[in-house]
């Protein structure tokens, strides 16, 4: 089926459709040109189908009947609108895209599951920020080695040797950010009052 057989089956339905939701209130064509304004010969003639619906029709029409507009038309269900990031799989971590943007600054939500490896510090480019949701984290950074239970953040350059993973048997939540031109993140805190 095309697209314009798909828009001439919804149109035609719309004829049937404005003259069931007619008598389901009860009200004469007469009464409905009244309250809208459109003669009685085009209102049947829209309801037998001998006329095309259009905006200026059926917005009348859909105010006078109190009903959405798409329930004159008999629009398609909308589908499920809710984005599902593709996770991004690599040695037990697995990502989450929570920005869509090319370069910039990058936003995921990790979770790592127990690694046996050993951690290997690595460095790049950039600015991260982690704040844990779960679990807790292991951060290597340079000769720091601290361990980060839900709540807490960190931010740091990633020229620094640095490493992150879960810290014991119980797998890890949490968000980056991060920026590979070494954006930093902002974070607003409210002033102190005067005393």
């Amino acid at each position: 089926m095309t697209e314009d057989d798909r828009i001439a089956a919804v149109l035609d339905d719309v004829g049937p459709r404005l003259r069931r939701v007619r008598r389901d209130r009860g009200v004469t064509l007469a009464e409905l040109s009244a309250d809208t304004g459109i003669s009685v010969s085009t209102l049947s003639r829209l309801e037998s189908g001998q006329r095309k619906p259009s905006l200026e029709l059926l917005l009348p029409l859909a105010r006078a009947h109190q009903v959405p507009l798409d329930e004159l038309v008999g629009a398609p269900a909308v589908g499920d609108p809710r984005v599902r990031a593709k996770p991004i799989v690599r040695h037990g971590r697995t990502m989450y895209p929570l920005t869509r943007q090319p370069g910039g600054l990058q936003a995921y939500k990790i979770v790592q599951e127990r690694t046996s490896e050993p951690p290997e510090p690595r460095v790049h480019e950039g600015y991260e920020w982690l704040y844990v949701l779960s679990g807790r984290l292991r951060l290597i950074l340079g000769e720091n080695d601290v361990v980060m239970g839900a709540g807490e953040a960190a931010e740091f350059d990633t020229r620094v040797p640095h490493w992150f993973g879960p810290a014991g048997d119980q797998p890890v939540e949490f968000l980056s950010l991060y920026g590979p031109q070494g954006e930093r993140m902002h974070v607003r805190a409210r002033p102190k009052k005067s005393g």
